[in-house]
């Protein structure tokens, strides 16, 4: 094991792992998990990224107030990178997004501000953009950074040519969020592996890539105005209600081979699938990408290798729909085991 000086030593170098119950018969189905992290998501790369250039560009000043809007994520990556930096941290969050995550960040230090679930995430980064205007505080603005995708062309991609070097690579599958994975390691992959053929999935609810409709942008990149194909969906941290000029890039680039749309319930099934076949624990997020791998394998050519993108845990879940059938209490097939023996058992629930 190595030494690090700070937490921020550990981030990146996430483990590529096989599927093997999961995988169709004759393709190589590989997933790169993001939950390795230290704070349980690629947003953590973001994060370190992009407080590293502003300190390297003097745009962040020592001391200085972090402000950023986040479904979470990137929110907890920021918290773990100013605590371990000492910048105080402000995040806007839609209050529809799940209470652990704000918890979470309350925990590493953070100020958590919660904006109306109907105003979805244009509405946080427009509270975001307010606060950052009216106290002088440093916007990361993860949506338009450059050092997001930067940090991705340098580890993730980077990382990604290492682990298949003398290998097949076919396809790799992502979603996107910001487009900061997305558009970094496609920069890599279109230049060292141009055979990889890059698939990226979105929400069924959501279809904004698909639709092939223009995102309105202001001057600096930033959403005028929501995308007309978004509707809301269960994969937090994916697909916000607009596309981030992050992952226009990647779009104008012709970076994306083909465009997958995930169903909500198809997501969940395959993160529990993840779970109970193979021992995974990752979010409803990971169980969409794999879905979209799973549907590029059934077409891929005997042989190939596909490699799917987890972007974070399970844990950022609990209190969402996909922890909806997981019971605190024993079910009846549990109290049946309890009772199998005489001692040692729970007294009967009083009604």
């Amino acid at each position: 094991m190595a030494k690090f000086d700070s937490i921020l030593g550990t981030i990146g170098r996430t483990p590529v792992v096989r599927i093997n119950k999961l995988a169709p018969k004759g393709v190589n189905l590989y997933v790169k998990i993001e939950a390795f992290n230290p704070l349980g998501s690629v947003k953590d790369r973001l994060a370190l990224g992009v407080i590293e250039a502003a300190e390297r560009s003097g745009e962040l000043k020592p001391g200085q107030t972090v402000i950023e809007a986040t479904s979470g994520n990137t929110g907890i990556g920021l918290a773990m990178v100013c605590a371990a930096k000492g910048y105080p941290l402000v995040v806007t969050m839609a209050e529809s997004f799940s209470v652990e995550r704000r918890k979470l960040m309350r925990f590493l230090g953070a100020k958590v501000v919660l904006t109306p679930a109907a105003e979805r995430a244009f509405g946080m980064v427009a509270k975001a953009q307010e606060l950052a205007k009216a106290h002088g505080w440093f916007m990361t603005r993860q949506f338009e950074n450059e050092a997001n995708p930067d940090i991705h062309e340098r580890t993730t991609g980077r990382e990604i040519i290492a682990d298949f070097a003398g290998e097949r690579l076919d396809y790799w599958v992502t979603g996107f969020g910001t487009g900061g994975t997305l558009t970094g390691v496609s920069r890599v992959l279109r230049k060292e592996r141009p055979e990889t053929k890059i698939i990226v999935c979105e929400p069924a609810d959501a279809p904004m890539l698909t639709s092939g409709e223009k995102q309105e942008r202001n001057a600096d990149g930033s959403p005028a105005k929501p995308h007309p194909a978004f509707k809301p969906h269960p994969m937090q941290g994916w697909s916000p209600d607009f596309i981030p000029l992050i992952t226009g890039e990647a779009v104008d680039m012709k970076a994306i081979d083909r465009i997958l749309t995930i169903p909500g319930p198809e997501a969940m099934k395959c993160s529990k699938a993840l779970a109970q076949r193979e021992g995974i624990f990752v979010g409803i997020t990971s169980g969409a990408t794999f879905a979209g791998a799973l549907e590029v394998c059934k077409q891929a050519a005997p042989g190939a290798t596909v490699l799917c993108m987890l972007p974070d845990t399970g844990e950022r879940y609990l209190s969402t729909p996909l922890f909806g059938d997981i019971g605190a209490d024993m079910n009846d097939e549990e109290l049946k085991i309890s009772n199998s023996t005489p001692n040692h058992r729970l007294p009967p629930k009083t009604a």
